[in-house]
């Protein structure tokens, strides 16, 4: 008996080789190839089983000055915080990818926005993990009840294109990729051929017919979409859904989009009802913040075009052992090692000897320079064991000589600042900017007068 061909392919990006090696030769990961057989082509009868090459006609070439721009290629999806996102709304004909741990709300944000979709559009939501009846309880949950929702309880690609084709709608929700299967290929759902053919057939039906599709995707314990990097390659815009799943808040951010920036953030809460748009999240990641307690400053932080502020807690104690620990959530370790350094050298403060600990509440992730100073007075405010001012934030970017540089979009991050009630704001002083009515502005050439400002020594 004739053994089947296997072939290696890299679970990071899903290139293939005829044979094993601990290293990829496409994206350089290691330990990352693995075994599977070799997907072969079942024969074309039956039901389920599709070639995605002819999913749609070939379409014609046509010059560039004789497309007409008439039509709007955007439209709204009635959340706006999606919407920012996706860089002012969804692109008619486009492929979204939306990614996350299970149970943050993915599903939930896909049906909500069926309930807006649905009043000037025909919505088709397939699912392969839910039965019609769980779609009919979770859409009752969610108040959304449409007569152009249409629900499909079906993981074969051959049957949902079918569906497609007679139902003709003008948004398609796939959930989820990794459930949906050819059944032309001889390979389990989730596999890497199954996931890079049924998501070619999706963007095949997202050009050639000019159908907005949204496809769910789970991700794997690293934190990426689960299944070979190629499938983020292929479509137009991913997003990934953030967000502790026990507690309220969740995030949205892009990490690829084709029609728009990808520093913009949505913020949502989740509640009872659903997901509730937040659109002031400064508001939220402050509120609950200590008073008159010591290691904490509020940062302002760009978003795309969004002024954020965020609060960062230090926490410097005695270290019981030889080597100090140092742990962060939320900020970049190896910078928060720089700033300890440089608290250190420039700043005179002794904290070679002492365990030091970085958080930024409401789970953002700073990764914007502009931080650097309200994390360098929250350290040395816990190190002193002296209060911040309540109605003090800091916005600045710290060097290695311990000199503070200025940041960009300084004049709108100091409106948000005097917006949400603050009453002094450290910046860098080589900046000439004026006070602003009801905030006084510190200007500060180092972190030593920086703490010197904030602290009030």
């Amino acid at each position: 008996m004739k053994q089947p061909k296997t072939l290696f392919y890299c679970t990071e990006c899903g290139n293939e080789t005829p044979k094993w090696a601990g290293r990829c030769s496409a994206c350089g990961a290691w330990n990352t190839v693995v075994e599977s057989p070799e997907p072969t082509l079942k024969a074309s009868r039956g039901r389920g089983r599709v070639s995605s090459s002819r999913v749609v006609a070939s379409p014609k070439a046509c010059p560039v000055t004789e497309l007409g721009d008439s039509v709007e290629i955007r439209f709204s999806t009635g959340m706006g915080e999606l919407d920012r996102v996706l860089g002012g709304g969804a692109v008619k004909g486009s492929l979204v990818l939306v990614g996350g741990a299970p149970g943050i709300g993915k599903s939930t944000l896909m049906l909500q926005i069926c309930g807006k979709l649905c009043e000037f559009a025909k919505v088709l939501y397939v699912s392969g993990e839910e039965s019609q009846h769980q779609l009919k309880l979770r859409a009752q949950r969610l108040q959304v009840q449409s007569e152009n929702l249409l629900v499909l309880s079906e993981t074969g690609l051959g049957e949902m294109l079918e569906t497609v084709e007679q139902e003709q709608p003008d948004v398609l929700i796939v959930d989820s990729i990794q459930t949906l299967y050819n059944g032309a290929l001889d390979s389990p759902a989730g596999s890497v051929s199954q996931v890079k053919d049924c998501t070619m057939a999706l963007m095949q039906l997202a050009k050639g017919s000019g159908i907005t599709v949204f496809v769910i995707g789970h991700v794997n314990k690293e934190g990426s979409i689960a299944g070979p990097k190629v499938l983020e390659h292929m479509v137009d815009c991913v997003l990934y859904f953030e967000g502790d799943r026990h507690t309220f808040y969740r995030i949205l951010r892009a990490a690829k989009n084709r029609f728009g920036a990808t520093n913009e953030i949505g913020v949502f809460e989740m509640g009872d009802g659903g997901l509730t748009e937040v659109e002031n999240p400064s508001q939220m990641l402050l509120s609950g913040r200590p008073e008159e307690a010591p290691g904490t400053c509020v940062a302002c932080v760009m978003e795309g075009a969004r002024p954020v502020l965020a609060e960062i807690q230090a926490l410097v104690v005695t270290s019981a052992g030889t080597n100090p620990r140092r742990t962060s959530n939320g900020f970049d370790y190896n910078r928060a090692a720089m700033l300890l350094a440089v608290l250190e050298k420039r700043g005179g403060l002794k904290l070679s000897g002492c365990d030091a600990y970085l958080n930024i509440i409401g789970g953002l992730q700073l990764d914007e320079p502009a931080a650097d100073l309200a994390a360098v007075v929250a350290l040395a405010s816990s190190y002193l064991d002296k209060p911040v001012p309540g109605d003090l934030s800091a916005i600045g970017e710290v060097g290695l000589t311990g000199e503070l540089r200025s940041v960009n979009q300084l004049t709108q991050r100091v409106a948000e600042v005097r917006r949400l009630g603050f009453k002094r704001c450290v910046v860098p002083a080589h900046r000439g900017l004026e006070s602003l009515p009801d905030l006084q502005l510190l200007p500060a050439r180092n972190i030593g007068e920086a703490i010197r400002a904030a602290l009030r020594e």
